[in-house]
């Protein structure tokens, strides 16, 4: 019986981990193709520090192709352009990948259009890739030559609010590093309805605790905002009020790339509906994983926010589909199951000298356990989950913890 394929859209978190582990899981019988227009990893939760000039690109990525072929996958830098649902394969260019199974660990990119003066060229800055985070560093050396105040936050639909607080704590640590604090009036403005919710509902204490550490630094918030616009000069919120600013940080919303929107098998954000296997929802041999996975927000909010599909709950993800795949190629059911909402929080949350460690029992509630604890040891906990993750990912070393 001749080996079976498995083909692998993405090379980050989702990716890496996916095609490393089915691999893993059928010691080496299967033959796995990775396709991704990225031919580097990259550490996204480093992307807050490079701005500041505490990380350079090569800090925070590495290449996949030699990780990968040391492991017997074979990579093709290509962005692919249709998935054939219904004939097995994947077109990249000039050349059609057929498969058995399907993984797509796509990821996100920005939607801009939320609100006029975002995105390349425009007026805020963000640092949702690593593209976004090298701009944003170039226009924060600007902003040293010629401080005044700073707006950062996340704008209606957004859902990666952690990496708005990092980079917001993060700028108020270098404004004072810098002796700039007299000068600068520092705002933080997000779609969430009180602070900590962070997309997934907020966890105990969350917002006191975050009204303590912006109270501390000195920082104005607004929460439950709309961005209409972003002029040269300020953003200006739905509600008619104006946010001036020197230099301004705003996460947009994401949404799922276009390879996988014209699919036929997204809904209406480019995202793949999932079941708990993480198989689609239409298609037995094709999975979703990481932020290309619909998630479905439990609760509505006067302003809306996303659920953030970090890295942990992508790995999580990534595992469930190689080990169902694995059983499928074995003759079994794929019956290893992990809903999004029943994935464990795990996070740390920089604040330049300090932080904050998430941790609850679910993604999203109801919830039995939910914690947040502050202090220095989160930032130098995420210091070294740095250095230990990119070892890791970098040696293909997915089945570590």
């Amino acid at each position: 019986m001749s080996r079976k394929k498995v083909v692998v859209l993405g090379s980050n978190f989702g990716g890496l981990t996916a095609s490393l582990a089915v691999r893993h899981e059928l010691h080496g019988d299967v033959d796995v193709t990775v396709i991704s227009p990225s031919d580097h990893f990259v550490f996204n939760p480093s992307l807050i520090w490079l701005p500041f000039g505490k990380r350079r690109p090569d800090d925070l990525s590495f290449p996949v192709a030699p990780t990968l072929e040391t492991h017997g996958i074979e990579f093709v830098h290509r962005a692919a352009d249709v998935i054939h649902a219904d004939e097995h394969r994947v077109s990249a260019g000039d050349r059609d990948y057929a498969y058995d199974y399907l993984v797509i660990a796509t990821g996100y990119k920005n939607n801009f259009d939320v609100a006029p003066g975002l995105g390349p060229g425009g007026n805020a800055v963000t640092i949702t890739s690593l593209e976004d985070a090298i701009k944003a560093g170039e226009r924060w050396r600007a902003f040293l030559n010629q401080p005044g105040d700073v707006v950062v936050g996340a704008t209606q639909g957004a859902s990666c609010f952690g990496a708005a607080y990092e980079f917001l704590f993060n700028a108020a640590y270098h404004i004072k590093k810098n002796k700039l604090k007299s000068r600068v009036k520092l705002t933080y403005v997000t779609a969430e309805p009180f602070l900590g919710h962070f997309g997934i509902g907020g966890l105990p204490h969350g917002e006191s605790l975050l009204k303590m550490f912006l109270k501390k630094e000195g920082i104005e918030a607004v929460t439950g905002a709309s961005v209409e616009y972003v002029d040269t000069d300020a953003v200006h919120l739905a509600s008619g009020q104006d946010l001036p600013f020197r230099y301004s940080m705003l996460i947009p919303p994401f949404v799922g790339q276009e390879v996988v929107a014209k699919s036929g098998l997204a809904d209406p954000k480019g995202y793949v509906p999932v079941r708990p296997t993480y198989q689609t929802t239409d298609h037995d041999d094709i999975y979703a994983v990481g932020i290309a996975a619909a998630v479905t927000v439990p609760w509505q909010t006067p302003t809306p926010v996303g659920i953030p599909k970090t890295g942990f709950p992508t790995e999580t993800m990534a595992h469930v589909a190689a080990r169902n795949i694995a059983s499928q190629i074995k003759g079994e059911e794929p019956a290893d199951e992990k809903p999004f909402e029943d994935i464990k929080a795990v996070c740390v949350m920089d604040a330049g000298n300090n932080g904050v460690i998430i941790l609850a029992d679910k993604m999203l509630p109801p919830r039995e356990h939910g914690v947040m604890i502050p202090g220095p040891q989160a930032h130098l906990m995420k210091l070294g989950f740095e250095k230990y993750f990119l070892w890791k990912a970098r040696n293909g070393y997915v089945t570590l913890p």
